[in-house]
């Protein structure tokens, strides 16, 4: 195989400008480094025309003016289509379990609170003077508000919301997957937390 590029010059000897220096035969002036998309002025049309190589050309490439400081937020658009009866039916036998466990706490707690502050015995004597007569002593409120008799209540009302919340609810899945099938359900937009 032979070289068929001729003879090379010598490197040693060579004393003209290297590549991407400056050498002296280049005009003084502003530095303008080479374009990656043509320019009108080098005969390349602005509508973005076919130049005598064939090859399309677009506009001129505008620079970056920056980069992006801030975090850009995915965000996604859902609809709930249906909701399953079963499933929110647990879920609200459990919630309303919960409620009526605090409600019975929540009753005993106050019916000790005012006991300790004597409610009972002011308002239960008011009442038996205003309801006595000589015969009889009137009405024994602290009897009629004993503790177990309010709680023994307070768990009945309990008892009563749990079966009615639980049957609300799961009737409320029932509807809104009626009504979704009508009007495509609930959209929710959710983003995602950086």
């Amino acid at each position: 195989m032979t070289d068929t590029r001729g003879q090379r010059p010598s490197y040693d000897t060579y004393n003209g400008p290297l590549p991407g220096e400056r050498g002296g035969t280049q005009p003084q002036g502003p530095y303008h480094p080479p374009q990656a998309y043509g320019t009108p002025a080098q005969g390349v049309p602005a509508g973005g025309g076919a130049t005598s190589g064939g090859q399309g050309a677009a506009a001129t490439r505008k620079p970056r003016t920056g980069a992006r400081t801030t975090p850009r937020t995915r965000k996604a658009r859902l609809r709930v289509a249906k909701a399953d009866p079963w499933s929110v039916m647990k879920v609200s036998f459990l919630l309303s379990i919960a409620l009526g466990i605090c409600t019975v706490v929540a009753a005993a707690v106050l019916w000790m609170v005012m006991d300790a502050m004597g409610v009972f015995s002011t308002v239960g004597g008011t009442i038996s003077e205003a309801t006595g007569s000589n015969e009889s002593n009137g009405f024994d409120l602290q009897s009629f508000l004993s503790l177990p008799r309010v709680l023994m209540f307070t768990s009945v009302i309990a008892v009563i919301d749990v079966v009615l919340m639980t049957a609300l609810a799961t009737l409320g899945a029932f509807i809104y997957n009626l009504s979704a099938g009508f009007v495509g359900g609930v959209e929710l937009t959710l983003a995602e937390d950086e």
